[in-house]
């Protein structure tokens, strides 16, 4: 600290501050703390603070262990990060780029089979902090009225005007599973037909609507979902 005291032999502050490596605030600052004190009492002084503010440090950490029941060690640990880390980041990203439907389990297996030797935890562990997350699914929109494009769903407005079909399924009680075809007038809501069978196909239900035809009449329209039996081509010609 000699150099504290060289403005009153004659030095301006700037020249003092510039030689010491310290901004003029930091040296009027020191000045005021050892500016009285001999080089050695001043780095005495220095040492006890430091070693003070140590001291209320572990006071304060063992307090707030005790507190959450937390070993102190595990506070002084330090990770060790592996060589590879900025590597398999980089690939865990890419990945959840490129496949945004899989999960860190999922990102684990194509990593392994691309040489990577990694386990599921230590991928979580980097999902989690890259803040990777699966997108939830968007809901289906149902379609309203036909596919030329109408605004407002085509309502029934007399018997024989809409005719609706579907699948019912249900279990024996020896667990086998039983399919039912219905067919109803949505108008009158009245059910024209009920066929079950352990299984249906699209000519099941090509028979099925042609004895309706027959016993019933022509409907206008035939309402249905997108499934493989209804959406047979020749159930639609």
């Amino acid at each position: 600290m000699p150099c504290l005291d060289a403005v009153g032999q004659g030095k301006k502050v700037p020249e003092v501050a510039k030689a010491i490596g310290i901004s003029e605030v930091s040296y009027d600052r020191r000045r005021k703390e050892f500016g009285g004190l001999s080089v050695s009492q001043a780095k005495r002084l220095n040492d006890l603070e430091r070693e003070n503010a140590r001291l209320r440090r572990a006071v304060f950490e063992r307090r707030a262990c005790k507190a959450l029941g937390q070993h102190r060690s595990s506070q002084r640990h330090q990770p060790q990060m592996r060589a590879d880390e900025d590597a398999l980041t980089a690939a865990i990203v890419a990945l959840a780029s490129r496949f945004g439907r899989h999960g860190y389990r999922r990102i684990t297996e194509l990593l392994q089979m691309a040489g990577w030797s990694v386990n599921a935890k230590r991928v979580r562990r980097i999902w989690r902090a890259e803040c990777l997350k699966v997108p939830s699914r968007q809901p289906k929109r149902g379609r309203l009225g036909l596919a030329d494009g109408p605004c407002i769903r085509l309502r029934p407005e007399r018997s024989n005007h809409v005719r609706a079909y579907a699948f019912v399924s249900e279990t024996t009680h020896d667990s086998r599973r039983l399919r039912l075809l219905t067919v109803i007038d949505e108008h009158t809501r009245e059910c024209r037909a009920i066929r079950a069978a352990r299984r249906l196909t699209s000519h099941d239900v090509l028979y099925t609507l042609s004895e309706l035809f027959l016993e019933h009449g022509l409907p206008e329209h035939i309402r249905s979902d997108n499934g493989p039996e209804f959406a047979a081509t020749a159930i639609r010609e």
